[in-house]
């Protein structure tokens, strides 16, 4: 039996601090939970302060398929906390910092994990600080040739800058991004792009990033409830969504990065690709919370459904 894939997912682990209650969440810590629920060995890292905040969220993923045995222990800041807010059903954020996460240290162990690693994904908001950033950029770079490296746009104001988004696009072999963003990080590269997101815009805006950016072989766009699109340099696939009675939308990316994440590595084409995504993400966005409680049975049902689309 093959080994299962090593997927690494790099940068925050934190409380979403919700009207109901604390969750736990960071977009790394909901992909590399999906990546895990999918079959692969899937692993953390990040950084937690000591305290009970970061005892708990030990506490609650050691039940669920994520390693975090890498996990860095900080003794001079709190784990990470955000709070959230709802307006018209959308989630509206105040990331407190310093966290834990935004001293993410460069250590031989990550090093040797980034270097076999099968694909990574990391974000923009964990690079907010120099030293989380050099350390995220470094060992995206430590990886090899063959190894996916996922870009998650996370345009998180005032948490972005135009070097990070350029930075990270020279590193990666997959973006992904909302197509809310889209036009967001076309004008921070200083690039064109028109103002609406209808599917051709999306299509030509990624193509640009195409272009610009030679490593750069997937612009992955999420539409909400529309569903995605995919681009390469030689064909492009939209995929129309699943009609869900959405209970909050947190997390729902980051199910669909990690779906797709798996279907790639696995050889699978743009149609799999983004039916994997969208059934996954879409579920995600039916439950509460990103790392909501998963049977066998759904999973065997969304499975059969991805392979029937195949």
């Amino acid at each position: 039996m093959k080994e299962p894939h090593l997927i690494l997912g790099i940068g925050e682990l934190l409380w979403d601090l919700l009207p109901e209650g604390p969750r736990l969440g960071g977009a790394p810590a909901n992909f590399t939970v999906m990546a895990g629920r999918l079959g692969n060995h899937s692993a953390i890292l990040s950084r937690i302060g000591r305290d009970d905040l970061g005892r708990e969220a030990v506490h609650r993923l050691d039940p669920l398929p994520a390693d975090t045995s890498f996990l860095q222990i900080d003794p001079a800041h709190e784990t990470g906390r955000v709070t959230v807010s709802f307006k018209h059903g959308q989630p509206e954020y105040t990331i407190h910092h310093p966290a834990a996460w935004d001293s993410l240290e460069l250590s031989d162990e990550w090093v040797r994990l980034a270097e076999r690693a099968d694909a990574i994904c990391f974000g923009s908001l964990a690079q907010r600080s120099v030293e989380s950033r050099q350390t995220i950029q470094t060992l995206a770079a430590q990886a090899s040739s063959r190894c996916v490296r996922i870009f998650d746009v996370n345009l998180r104001p005032p948490f972005y800058s135009s070097e990070v988004i350029q930075e990270s696009l020279e590193l990666a072999t997959v973006v992904k991004m909302n197509d809310a963003e889209v036009p967001q990080v076309m004008a921070l590269l200083g690039m064109q792009a028109d103002d609406d997101s209808t599917v051709g815009s999306l299509r030509l805006s990624a193509e640009r990033l195409l272009v610009e950016f030679p490593t750069l072989q997937t612009v992955a766009v999420t539409r909400g409830g529309q569903g995605s699109l995919l681009v390469t340099r030689q064909e492009w696939h939209q995929h129309p969504g699943f009609p869900v009675k959405v209970v909050d939308t947190i997390g729902a990316g980051d199910a669909f990065t990690a779906a797709m994440t798996h279907y790639l590595l696995r050889g699978a084409d743009l149609p799999v690709l983004n039916e994997a995504g969208n059934r996954w993400g879409s579920w995600v966005a039916s439950q509460s919370g990103a790392m909501p409680p998963l049977t066998d049975a759904t999973r065997a049902e969304i499975d059969t459904a991805i392979e029937q689309s195949a």
